[in-house]
């Protein structure tokens, strides 16, 4: 008997529809896997140098070093998202794609309550009350959550490399609480949020003026200066 061909159509079809998503998640394994190899070869040189033995991978990832790394970097990101969906909601730029239209209706601004319901209608939406309070806010929401997450790993991966460091120079451990309130933690913080505004506060001006064709963070290549929004 011969086999029945397989259709690759839905598959193809299923990666085209989730392509934006399925690239930056495999573009975030091979650079977090790229982080962790170099930082535990860093970090393992660095022990070796102290007279401490080499570190393999899977014991590198236990390190407050490893953790420190990657929720310091994670905590700015989902503060800068966050903040980012709060302040479009208020704040406009005149000429950015980035911005809803200066004194125009924005469909984002629709009251869900008037909506006509339908069965592919978001059953938050259609279940109202509270449930609807929290789902009109649960991107800003999520994006907060993970922030005040991502914050928390790192005071704790941060206690944990700045102890190791002070063990080694002979000098008494801290609290978390303690490495919250160093000049260290902020100092980590601050570096990594300085940036993060900055990356959005250049992509919100230069959207006003320059273009890229195809993308819809961009407006229309000719499309003036002045018009406001996608």
């Amino acid at each position: 008997m011969s086999k029945r061909p397989v259709n690759k159509r839905p598959v193809r079809a299923w990666i085209k529809d989730r392509g934006l998503l399925l690239a930056n998640v495999g573009l975030f394994v091979v650079f977090l896997g790229g982080m962790i190899i170099s930082g535990a070869a860093s970090y393992s040189e660095e022990q070796q140098t102290h007279g401490g033995p080499p570190l393999g991978i899977l014991q590198y990832l236990a390190t407050g070093h490893f953790v420190e790394a990657v929720f310091e970097n994670w905590e700015s990101e989902f503060l800068q998202m966050a903040m980012y969906v709060v302040l479009t909601v208020f704040l406009f730029q005149k000429g950015s794609s980035e911005s809803k239209p200066v004194g125009k209706h924005a469909p984002q601004d629709e009251d869900p309550r008037d909506a006509r319901m339908t069965a592919k209608t978001p059953w938050p939406v259609r279940r109202g009350g509270w449930v609807l309070k929290v789902y009109e806010h649960s991107l800003s929401g999520l994006l907060g959550l993970l922030f005040l997450l991502s914050f928390t790993m790192h005071a704790v991966g941060g206690t944990a490399a700045y102890n190791e460091e002070q063990l080694s120079h002979g000098l008494p451990e801290v609290s978390t609480w303690e490495y919250i309130a160093s000049s260290q933690f902020w100092f980590e913080s601050f570096q990594n949020w300085q940036s993060e505004f900055l990356a959005v506060a250049v992509l919100v001006g230069a959207s006003v003026y320059l273009r890229e064709r195809g993308s819809p963070e961009s407006k229309p290549v000719a499309e003036p200066h002045y018009q406001t929004g996608a």
